[in-house]
This record gives structure tokens, C-alpha cells and sequence, in this order.
């Protein structure tokens, strides 16, 4: 029996649902905007958190407000093979592929979230595993210029406090000394896997090999290797390669130039309860461990992420620090600690707040 299993025959009520749009700026440049989808149903109600990152995609789907024909008598199932049936923007077409993926989340875990609230259970209960203390990463960019000056003050603040960075072809010999005598850098995501993307970045094989000397230990996430002088930079570090961005089930991986020993499962990337559960499942029994990531939450998808760090991979490199420690001005104090208390609630799909 698969945990998908377990979970699928779970009876859902829905008698109505609400978004709720969330905003918060990032950046001077960049204002974050999420939508909360509440679904309602036998007095109870189960939260997820729509990770789109269109502006147009997320203005649209909460101006439309809750159309969508939900309301019912569903299992986890049968409700998630309704959703295959519905297009959830509209009738326009996403700015990319992933962000069906995306919203189609944002209802799955709403739905498991208020089915497990209905049946007075709780997703790690229901599935047999005990929530551990959750080992977390802040991610990081460094900005332009590049300055280790994000890092070492966080580290002050907070000691013993570790990043994942995105890199950058403008980052230099002294900026890499700077960032290795800090001791706090856990991984490099390269961003290598974009392609014609906004957030592409340039492949500097130089620059690759001399990232993975100076951070002996660190994980190195999505480096381009289909640039041959990059793959040949990064071949004797293969062991410490991982991916993130062309992860959206097991196909992926399964697709992958060599198996990586752990890899980045974000249940957004992946859409589903059942794609999400087997992906666990199949890396488990191959001995690949895995790792959270974040893709900007503002609301319960950070939780529900977290939660799902907490029964699944606890101590790997989790990029899913809580809400504070990537604001510009972040809190010099009061922000939790690393491992984040395992404190989950008794029913549900979320982290006690």
C-alpha cells in the first residue's frame, strides 16, 4: 500500500471556498504576490497557498474570485481528478508551463489540509511518520555588486546560521574568501537549468570549478552541464550535485545524466499529492535523500513545506528558513532558531503558528 493509498480514500466535504491575495516587496524591483485558497466545508477549513509568480496570473485569479465548481461530497482523490478537469486560469494561458503546477497545489493541499481537519486526523499521523526537528537554509542573493555583507550580517545576528547562495559570473577570488572564512555557506545554486528565463544566469566554468574548491562541502545545485567545459569542471564534484528547477516528479530524475544522491522536492513544482507521495517514495527506495525548498511563500505554503521537511527529510539542507531572515531588513532578534521545533497541529496540514 502507498502512502498515496493512505491518503487518496480520505472523505472531503466542500460547500464553498475563498482567495485571499497576499503582497509583500521583496526588493525595490520585486513585489511578491501570492493567493490563499480557503476551502470550506462541515465547519471546518483547509488552507493553500497559490506560489504563481505572474503578477497577471494572480490579479486575474483573485478579481475572477472563487468560480470554480468545487463544492461537494469528494475523497483526496476523486477530488484531485476533478481538478484535472478544470482549467484553473480562466481560459488564459499561464506565462509558464509550471505555474499549472503551481496553482493545482495550492488546491491539493487545501483539500488534504481541510479533509484530514474533517476526519480529525493529522497528515504525519495519517501517514505513520513522527515530525523531527526541522534543519533549515537561508537563501540569498547577493546582489549587484556582490557583497558577502548579506551573510556576515545575519551570521552575526545569528549565529551559527547557514545559506544556500545563488551564484553570479560577477563573483570574485576575494568575495569567495570572504564567504568561505564565514564557514556558513551549505550550497551554490547555479541557476544553470533556466533557459530564455528572466533569472537566467551566465555559465562561467572557471568560475564553477573554483566555487566547488573553495566550498569542499557544499552542495551544488543546478549547474548547466550542458556546457561541456562546465561538466568537465564539475565532474570530479559529481557526488555533490543536485537539482532543483527540472524537478517535477520522478520522469526528472529518472532523466538525469548520472542519479544524484539527494535532490530538491518542492511539492509546488510537482502539482499533485500523488505525484509528490510516489517521488518520495521512489527516491527512499534508492537510496536518494531529499531536501525542501521555497519558492517565496507568504502564507501557509512556507508552513506546509515545512511540515512536510519536518516527516520527510528533517536534517538535510532545508531551503525553507521561516519568514524574516531573506527580508532586506531582517530582525536583528526574535526570529526562530534553527532546528525549527517540530510543533505541528493535532489535525490538519500545517504548523502550529
Amino acid at each position: 500500500m502507498t502512502m498515496y493509498d493512505t491518503l487518496a480514500e480520505l472523505p472531503l466535504r466542500i460547500d464553498r471556498y475563498a482567495l485571499e491575495g497576499k503582497a509583500r516587496r521583496i526588493s525595490p524591483e520585486f513585489e511578491r504576490l501570492t493567493t490563499i485558497v480557503h476551502l470550506q466545508g462541515a465547519g471546518e477549513e483547509g488552507l493553500g497557498e497559490d506560489v504563481t509568480y505572474g503578477d497577471v496570473e494572480q490579479r486575474a485569479q483573485q478579481e475572477l474570485g472563487p468560480v470554480l465548481p468545487l463544492a461537494g461530497d469528494w475523497t483526496i482523490d476523486s477530488f484531485s481528478r476533478r481538478l484535472d478537469e478544470l482549467d484553473l486560469f480562466g481560459g488564459a494561458e499561464p506565462g509558464m508551463p509550471a505555474y499549472r503546477d503551481y496553482r493545482r497545489w495550492a488546491f491539493e493541499s487545501a483539500a488534504a489540509d481541510l479533509a484530514l481537519r474533517q476526519g480529525g486526523r493529522s497528515l504525519a499521523d495519517l501517514l505513520g511518520r513522527e515530525p523531527e526537528p526541522i534543519n533549515f537554509v537561508v537563501s540569498l542573493r547577493l546582489g549587484e555588486p556582490p557583497s558577502a555583507e548579506p551573510v556576515t550580517r545575519r551570521v552575526a545576528a545569528y549565529p551559527g546560521l547557514q545559506f544556500k547562495l545563488d551564484y553570479s559570473p560577477a563573483w570574485d577570488e576575494d568575495l569567495l574568501a570572504e564567504l568561505a572564512a564565514t564557514g556558513a555557506v551549505e550550497s551554490i545554486d547555479f541557476k544553470g537549468a533556466y533557459k530564455g528565463t528572466p533569472v537566467d544566469v551566465e555559465t562561467v566554468p572557471a568560475l564553477y570549478r573554483r566555487c566547488a574548491e573553495i566550498f569542499p562541502d557544499a552542495w551544488l545545485e543546478d549547474p548547466d552541464l550542458t556546457d561541456p567545459e562546465a561538466d568537465e569542471a564539475l565532474r570530479p564534484h559529481r557526488d555533490r550535485i543536485t537539482w532543483d528547477a527540472p524537478i517535477h516528479g520522478v520522469d526528472d530524475i529518472e532523466a538525469l545524466p548520472f542519479q544524484p544522491r539527494t535532490i530538491n522536492v518542492k511539492p509546488s513544482r510537482i502539482g499533485t499529492w500523488t505525484g509528490l507521495l510516489h517521488t518520495y517514495e521512489w527516491c527512499a527506495e534508492r537510496g536518494i535523500t531529499n531536501y525542501g525548498g521555497g519558492q517565496s511563500e507568504l502564507g501557509v505554503g512556507r508552513d506546509q513545506i515545512q511540515y512536510l521537511a519536518s516527516i520527510f527529510h528533517a536534517g538535510e539542507a532545508n531551503d525553507i528558513a521561516p519568514a524574516g531572515y531573506d527580508w532586506l531588513e531582517f530582525p536583528q532578534t526574535g526570529l526562530p532558531a534553527n532546528p525549527l521545533a517540530p510543533e505541528i497541529e493535532p489535525t490538519g496540514f500545517r504548523r502550529r503558528s
